[in-house]
């Protein structure tokens, strides 16, 4: 049974007001405490009460049961930090109390007890805080002149909790794994808390308004952990931990984070006290085999226990450790037998370390130390015999064997800095800062004007109100001697910046630590994390790859997870097709902007070639050539026939409609040029209605010439009605009517759905298509369609006109030429579907002038042949003649 647990059963049996509860009380004391406890008092107005560990216990010896039953051997081991957090709140009231301003009629004291982190030891001093001193009656405090009345917290949530249990029986309020400094102000008040410690949970503030958490919150420290971890880019790391609630905390809050960034922990193994060497072994076993990065998280107790396990495997031979250990900012150092070998391990650590303020006077107040030890000041006596391994003489005291007078001028300048440094650590900062909030808050009652009054009436300031401690407290606003401002948040003094040192274990046997970067929440977004790498002294000589995975993936791969894998432990694949990745590591593979596409390597997008028929292509040069050369043509058959318009054979068929046909054909040849170029909006709003238009004009001339051929061979037979029929009137109407049908059509394409630029980033790898999209693809085709349609009744009228007799034999080339044109048209549909780009745009050129060349050729070349090489044959008789043959 623990000493807690069978001290509760004493009180339910004898009350400690009875004299057998006096005698279990004092049984329970002389059996569960230590024959000396460390403390240490300065008398003042107000007491200012502090529970620090400053030495931690290691059971040495088992005693014999039978000659000492109650009696314990211990090592006893100084925590180095916590007698500096000691000297912080020393130094602090020193100051204070030589402020004329601050407190000006009122001096603040201290009473320091040292539990040395034994459970039944902070359980008794817990229960002496609430009795009168120098007796064991809780409950009960009969010496006023005593102002001491605090909570003195552990600084692990075991010793909170431990605590706890015993306050909670008086109504005392207690927080939950923080470590306290109390103002005292009056025996039955509440209790002001300035806790150093853990993250305090939200749903215990409403609890204990009383509490003011004075160190920085470790969300932030978190925070920079895994920033310090994507750094170097280390993804495989493992983590060795105490066991405790913090411990709980820690992993609860990290491995989230951690998973986020898609870390992973290798191992996560706890120091089990209960099987110490058996924890320790395979905590061992894992570093060496299964990460070069381990983080640590713990106590000073935590990193004796561990350095001398890794002490005792190097000096055996057993591993090489060169791992890189990084230690969060709760490890403190103490010292157990040679230093420099139990430091050798931590070569190459890295740590974070609570930010101080630049307090210069602090290093001339530990100067001073001797001074204040020959005045009297024993807590720090022991302090200065172990810095110097020399013994400090008092009246009746031996000098042992091998050691030396301490003559006073031993300098702590030249103490190793991770044993004792001369400068504020981070946790001394804060409660250097506590102490100074709370001067402040008195000071605000001190001038208030109810205070002022009862000072007339003689009232002492002791006698303030609790409520107006914490509501002024609340309100604290300063700058301290380091020009830092000092205030409070919700959760208590605001988050402080941390620094990242590396520790170096130099040849001359020191421990040097170096700092290498900053971690600053209150910097802005990107410039909160900095580190310089090159600084950083490694272990192994170089930057740690710890990493799952053999190789890393270099641009244009990506991570691909095996089944049943770790998110570390990937292998890489190359992108897929049209994605790239420019980055190592890289998670997924992104797609190119539409107007961009991936190079070979697929690490960069390139801009896309503007795919378009130019001018400058052959294709379009070709085809620009022959289309300026076929208007060439046109416009000299035209000249040629306008210049023999009087001739009989340009008489003999119809000599406006092949005027009419002749400008048609050349048009439709210039409307080439629309589709050539890079395609706007004016050019895609006129190409394709032009060249529609332009050809339905053409191929009604020809229809019209055609019915015409028929109509006059049936006006020949006597008594046919079709004579009446023949005239301008008709050809009129069909040049007129079958264009105005087209027109039409086009016009509700223009103003329904008109054609319009439009890039196609998708038809053609590595080539953004500019292109003249139709708009309603279904009056395209009916355009197309309608156009067909006319070529279709010319070429079935021409056919049946054939075998006409010769004088009217122009039906035969007619016949020809729709053949021609049909044929080219009916082939353009399935090529102009199979096609993309510019080949598209060749396609629908070719087409027309193709078959605006097969027009020409066909109706015209026999005509110009006659007109321009036999000019004998153009003549009445010969055609009369021909007629009656």
């Amino acid at each position: 049974m623990t000493g807690l647990p069978l001290l509760l059963l004493l009180f339910c049996l004898f009350p400690p007001t009875t004299a057998k509860g006096r005698q279990a009380l004092c049984l329970w004391r002389t059996v569960f405490m230590p024959k000396e406890t460390m403390h240490y008092y300065r008398g003042g107005d107000l007491i200012i009460g502090g529970n620090l560990p400053l030495q931690i216990h290691i059971l040495s010896k088992v005693p014999d049961f039978q000659k000492e039953p109650f009696s314990l051997r211990y090592n006893t081991l100084p925590i180095f930090k916590k007698y500096q957090e000691f000297l912080a709140l020393e130094f602090a009231v020193t100051e204070i109390n030589k402020d004329l301003v601050l407190l000006p009629n009122l001096t603040l004291g201290f009473h320091i007890c040292d539990s040395v982190r034994i459970e039944r030891i902070i359980s008794l001093i817990s229960l002496s805080l609430v009795s009168t001193w120098g007796q064991m009656i809780p409950g009960y405090k009969c010496d006023r002149q005593d102002l001491l009345l605090s909570i003195i917290g552990g600084d692990h949530p075991k010793s909170s909790r431990q605590m706890a249990s015993i306050f909670s029986i008086y109504k005392v309020p207690q927080v939950k794994s923080a470590q306290y400094f109390t103002l005292s102000l009056k025996e039955e008040s509440p209790f002001l808390q300035l806790g150093v410690g853990f993250e305090i949970p939200r749903e215990y503030r409403p609890v204990y308004p009383s509490f003011f958490r004075i160190n920085p919150s470790d969300f932030s420290e978190y925070v920079g952990l895994i920033q310090l971890l994507l750094h170097f880019q280390w993804n495989w790391v493992g983590l060795g931990t105490s066991e405790d609630d913090s411990t709980e905390h820690f992993i609860s809050t990290l491995i989230p984070m951690l998973k986020e960034k898609e870390i992973c922990l290798a191992f996560i193994e706890g120091l089990n006290t209960k099987d110490l060497m058996v924890a320790l072994q395979k905590f061992l076993s894992k570093i060496v085999f299964k990460a070069e990065v381990i983080i640590l998280f713990g106590d000073s107790t935590d990193i004796v226990t561990v350095l001398s396990f890794l002490k005792a495997s190097v000096t055996y031979g057993l591993v090489r450790l060169q791992n890189v250990w990084i230690l969060t900012s709760h490890w403190k150092f103490t010292m157990e037998g040679d230093p420099y070998e139990n430091i050798k391990p931590l070569h190459g650590a890295l740590q974070f370390r609570e930010n101080s303020g630049d307090v210069s006077e602090f290093s001339h107040f530990l100067l001073s130390l001797y001074r204040l030890i020959k005045e009297g000041d024993t807590i720090l006596l022991d302090l200065w015999e172990i810095l110097f391994d020399c013994h400090i003489s008092k009246p009746g005291k031996v000098l042992p064997k091998g050691r030396q007078h301490c003559t006073g001028k031993e300098n702590l300048h030249n103490v190793p800095d991770f044993l004792f440094e001369m400068s504020m650590t981070g946790e001394s900062y804060s409660i250097y800062n506590a102490i100074y909030a709370v001067a402040h808050a008195l000071h605000a009652i001190y001038n208030s004007r109810a205070q002022l009054a009862m000072l007339k009436l003689g009232k002492r300031i002791s006698n303030v109100e609790p409520w107006q401690i914490l509501a002024n407290l609340r309100n604290v606003h300063f700058n301290n001697s380091a020009g830092d401002e000092i205030s409070f948040s919700q959760i208590g003094m605001r988050t402080a910046r941390y620094d990242i040192v590396n520790w170096v274990v130099h040849p001359n046997k020191s421990l040097v630590p170096v700092k290498v970067g900053q971690k600053n929440p209150r910097a802005t977004p990107g410039q909160d994390f900095t580190i310089n790498s090159d600084a950083i002294i490694w272990a192994s000589k170089k930057v740690p790859f710890a990493r799952c995975g053999k190789k890393r993936c270099h641009a244009g791969e990506r991570r691909q997870v095996p089944e049943g894998q770790p998110i570390c432990c990937y292998q890489c694949a190359p992108c897929p097709e049209g994605t790239i990745s420019n980055q190592t590591d890289a998670a997924q593979c992104d797609p190119c902007p539409e107007d961009k596409y991936p190079n070979k390597g697929k690490d960069q997008c390139i801009a896309k070639k503007m795919h378009f028929l130019s001018y400058q292509d052959t294709l379009g040069y070709t085809l620009s050539s022959l289309a300026l050369f076929l208007s060439l043509i046109t416009s000299a058959v035209l000249v040629v026939f306008r210049k023999h318009h009087e001739t009989p054979i340009v008489k003999a068929n119809n000599r406006d409609l092949t005027y009419i046909l002749l400008v048609s054909l050349l048009l439709c040849f210039l409307c080439s040029f629309l589709f050539i170029g890079q395609p706007r909006k004016l050019t895609c709003l006129f190409r394709q209605t032009a060249f529609a238009i332009f050809f339905s004009l053409a191929v009604s001339s020809v229809l019209a010439k055609t019915v015409m051929v028929v109509l006059a061979f049936m006006a020949t037979k006597p008594g046919n009605r079709a004579r009446k029929f023949l005239g301008k009137p008709l050809t009129n109407s069909i040049i007129l009517a079958c264009p105005l049908v087209q027109a039409v059509l086009c016009a509700i394409w223009l103003i329904t759905s008109p054609p319009f630029p439009n890039l196609d980033f998708h038809s053609l790898e590595g080539e953004t298509i500019l292109e003249c999209q139709e708009g309603s693809v279904s009056i395209f085709y009916t355009v197309l369609a309608y156009l067909g349609f006319l070529a279709f009744v010319s070429f079935i009228i021409a056919f049946l006109a054939r075998k006409l007799p010769d004088s009217f034999n122009e039906a035969k080339f007619i016949t020809f030429s729709m053949l021609v044109f049909c044929s080219v048209w009916i082939t353009f549909l399935p090529t102009y579907l199979s096609t993309k780009g510019k080949s598209m745009v060749a396609v629908e050129i070719f087409s027309i002038l193709a078959s605006g060349a097969g027009l020409l050729v066909c109706i015209f070349f026999p005509k110009c042949y006659i007109i321009l090489l036999r000019p004998q044959l153009n003549c009445k008789d010969n055609i009369m003649g021909h007629k009656r043959l």
